[in-house]
């Protein structure tokens, strides 16, 4: 028997097994290499169902496998993606299951500012072909916000100075969402900031806000990244609220301006386009005040001159009714004729009639009645006693039939319908007496019009002699007292025994008045 179990002549290499060389070169490799920084450009990316992030670094000329933990990839503040140019630092391992080594990431960044840029053109060529920075999208800024939201750092100036040009434009209620403007924390901060205000209820207690401003200040593409991840552009997108992006100084440009509503150069700038200048809005309405009262002025003056031209155009009052007056006249003279004519036609129709009465045809014609109402009055009782059985067996006949509940109901159905014709007949009755009070009224106003008083209130006169009117200056002449009358009263004026004098000039269609 051979001291050596080896039974394989002239062999002496040591004999492993797999695990155990696994194991091996695992420990040789994470001790040669226990933690590095490795520059290259990500290639493939592959998020697992655990959160796990598995992405290849590669060269020109080789390709490494890496990994993400969950835990790490949620704290990373850029996330990597396909043809980046990154800098990864964490430590390499193996993995037995595949015979494979590979990197764990702990942390990654881009590979300067011109990885950076590429990236983001990257994701602005992305956003812009979904849509997202179409303007048609953008919806308009309130011109005058109840209550303005802000995302921003509490700490710093940028809120100081939103708050102090806010104050001195036009004072608003301001709700502050404090947020990470920088680092790790910033893109879900303000993320979950925009989402919050968007998920506030509209006059609840905690009022939603008509307007949302994003703000920061300048700095570096570095610190601006937070604002140039994809969940923060989507959030601004989604947005039910109008969005102002502040974010940086004029020159500083990130993802959140294109899908905003509107991007200030300044977070101050933003504050002025959020409301107007209290002082400018009151010096416009004065303005517009004094503008309308003009206009108005103008109009009347307007009108009033129209009015003027107008009212030259229309014939004198005194010409309107001197045809009416002519025939009245001419009707009152007719008159008197009128009346004795038909008094005389009137008492020769009655003589006619009254020549055929005597005394004795009188006589003769009262006997004939008396006699037959003589005759008449006999057979009346007889007729009556007649009518009055018939009418008493016919009375006894119906009341047979008749009961108390059925003559209550019939008076209550009688006494209803009168009730109801009663008053059909009282609103019938007043609005007949309306219609014939309006008609009336109108008469009576119509009646004023045309009547000489009221011309005597547009600063006539009438000149009386006695009862009569004097239209002339022959019966003035020919009058002994003369009264001229004038809205108010009657004043007395002499007449003068000696030819009158000329009489004072007076507007045409006035009556001329003389002197005493």
């Amino acid at each position: 028997m051979d001291l050596l179990e080896d039974d394989t002549p002239g062999r002496n290499e040591p004999e492993y097994t797999v695990s155990e060389i696994s194991g091996a070169v695992k420990r040789t490799i994470e001790g040669e290499f226990g933690r590095v920084r490795i520059k290259g450009e990500v290639g493939r990316v592959m998020i697992a169902r655990s959160g796990h992030v598995y992405l290849d670094l590669k060269d020109d000329r080789a390709v490494l496998a890496s990994i993400i933990w969950k835990g790490q990839a949620a704290k990373l503040a850029v996330q990597p993606e396909e043809g980046m140019e990154v800098v990864a630092i964490g430590k390499l391992t193996t993995f037995p299951g595949q015979s494979k080594y590979q990197m764990v990431i702990e942390d990654i960044r881009p590979a300067g500012v011109g990885a950076l840029m590429a990236m983001l053109e990257k994701r602005k060529k992305a956003l812009e072909a979904e849509g997202l920075f179409d303007p048609a999208r953008k919806k308009p800024i309130p011109y005058l916000p109840e209550i303005i939201g802000v995302v921003t750092s509490p700490q710093g100036a940028v809120i100081r100075d939103i708050l102090h040009r806010l104050r001195d434009r036009f004072p608003r209620k301001v709700l502050i969402w404090p947020v990470a403007v920088q680092g790790e924390g910033c893109a879900p901060q303000v993320t979950a900031a925009i989402q919050g205000f968007n998920a506030m209820t509209p006059g609840g207690a905690l009022p939603r806000p008509d307007l949302i401003i994003v703000a920061r200040g300048g700095g570096s593409i570095e610190d601006l990244w937070g604002f140039n991840e994809e969940s923060v552009a989507r959030a601004a997108a989604a947005s039910d609220i109008p969005m102002i992006s502040a974010v940086g100084h004029e020159t500083d440009t990130t993802l959140i301006d294109y899908v905003s509503d509107i991007r200030a150069p300044t977070p101050t700038a933003a504050a002025e386009i959020a409301v107007p200048v209290r002082l400018d809005l009151l010096a416009a309405v004065d303005s517009y005040g004094a503008r309308m009262a003009q206009a108005l002025s103008g109009m009347v003056g307007a009108r009033k001159q129209r009015l003027a031209d107008l009212s030259r155009a229309l014939p004198r009052a005194s010409e309107l009714t001197q045809t009416a007056r002519q025939r009245f006249d001419l009707a009152g003279g007719r008159l008197d004729a009128s009346l004795k004519a038909g008094t005389a036609t009137k008492r020769l129709s009655f003589e006619k009639a009254a020549s055929p009465l005597r005394p004795s045809i009188l006589a003769r014609q009262t006997e004939r009645m008396t006699a037959r109402l003589t005759q008449t009055a006999g057979r009346l009782h007889t007729a009556l006693d007649r009518r009055a059985e018939r009418s008493r067996a016919q009375f006894d006949r119906v009341s047979g039939g008749l009961s108390l509940k059925g003559i209550q109901r019939d008076l209550g159905l009688q006494r209803d319908r009168l009730g109801r014709a009663t008053r059909t007949a009282s609103q019938a009755g007043s609005i007949q007496v309306k219609l014939w009070r309006d008609q009336m009224e109108k008469l009576d106003r119509l009646r004023e019009t045309l009547g000489y008083q009221a011309t005597l209130e547009r600063g006539y006169a009438v000149v009386w002699d006695g009862d009569k009117v004097v239209t002339n200056s022959t019966q003035a002449k020919k009058a002994t007292t003369l009264e001229v009358q004038f809205k108010d009263a009657r004043i007395p004026v002499a007449a003068a025994a000696k030819p009158a004098p000329k009489p004072k000039p007076s507007k045409p269609g006035q009556p001329g008045l003389f002197d005493d």
